[in-house]
């Protein structure tokens, strides 16, 4: 088959809305497979031209294999459309970065950029939580099901021989299977949610900072002993003075320095040396030690 005659049958195959997954599937499925020789041909036009149009009848003739692959990641609960998308970014980068001097067939190179894009969607979008983020956890995420033989939690002897075959500790093989068997919990019930359920949210079991009676109870003296505390240091001061403290800070609405100016006679940089000069014998009182 030349190029020109796959040029027009992909054309053809694609020509119109896709309105289904289904129809999707079934034109791809349709679209010639390339020879050896016409993959070369392309690949070089590409490689040495840049031809895009190359590049379009590459990508075009390998999305069979990305639904192939994509459908053995069925199993995770992802919708299958977004599995194939993301497998097809992954054969677009196999065909801009595919050397045709290798020696081998495009499909031979692309399979492993497929799976890399399609484990990136899996381990982004399966749990609202990372579940694996180093090698050995992604390793075990994806084989961990199919190393298992029964639904059952694994036994030592179990967990010890996927260890082996995996490279992996058999501690992090059972903190794999852990988090495979858990599911994500919202933090706080949603408000349709019933009251027996919302009891097993996290937030219904973690200690409010303030829940400590002792803590309580200290920072409740602890605000009486200072209130006491100015209290007194209040009566120490002149009738002035704990007029112009008042008026400036202990009532809604607060005095200004020519307002109290007006009623005592004096400047407004009087009143204000007056102010801090209170202020600072009130500071000095109230930071006392207690007696014993």
């Amino acid at each position: 088959m030349s190029t020109a005659l796959v040029r027009s049958t992909t054309d053809l195959v694609l020509a119109g809305p896709v309105g289904s997954l289904e129809a999707y599937v079934e034109r791809v499925s349709r679209i010639a497979v390339l020879t050896r020789e016409e993959e070369l041909a392309l690949a070089r036009q590409l490689q040495e031209g840049g031809d895009l149009n190359a590049a379009r009848q590459l990508v075009l003739s390998h999305l069979r294999f990305v639904v192939h692959i994509a459908r053995g990641y069925g199993g995770y609960g992802l919708p299958m459309g977004d599995l194939i998308q993301e497998g097809n970014i992954g054969l677009m980068k196999a065909v801009k970065r595919f050397d045709p001097g290798v020696g081998v067939r495009l499909v031979s190179f692309a399979v492993h950029w497929i799976r890399a894009e399609i484990h990136e969607y899996v381990l982004r979008n399966w749990r609202l939580v990372k579940i694996a983020t180093t090698k050995s956890q992604r390793k075990l995420f994806f084989n961990l099901r199919r190393f298992k033989k029964n639904l059952g939690w694994l036994n030592d002897s179990e967990t010890r021989a996927i260890a082996a075959d995996l490279g992996v500790s058999a501690k992090e093989v059972t903190d794999m299977e852990q988090r495979l068997s858990s599911r994500d919990l919202s933090f706080d019930p949603a408000p349709d949610t019933d009251e027996e359920d919302g009891a097993y949210s996290p937030s219904a079991y973690l200690q409010h900072p303030e829940a400590d009676p002792s803590v309580a109870v200290e920072r409740e003296q602890w605000d009486e002993d200072t209130a006491d505390r100015l209290s007194q240091a209040l009566e120490t001061l002149d009738e002035r003075s704990q007029t112009i403290l008042r008026s400036r800070w202990m009532t809604e609405d607060k005095a200004t320095l020519h307002e109290l100016a007006d009623k005592y006679g004096v400047s407004a940089e009087r009143i204000r040396q007056i102010e801090a000069n209170a202020i600072k014998k009130l500071r000095g009182i109230v930071a006392e030690p207690l007696e014993a």
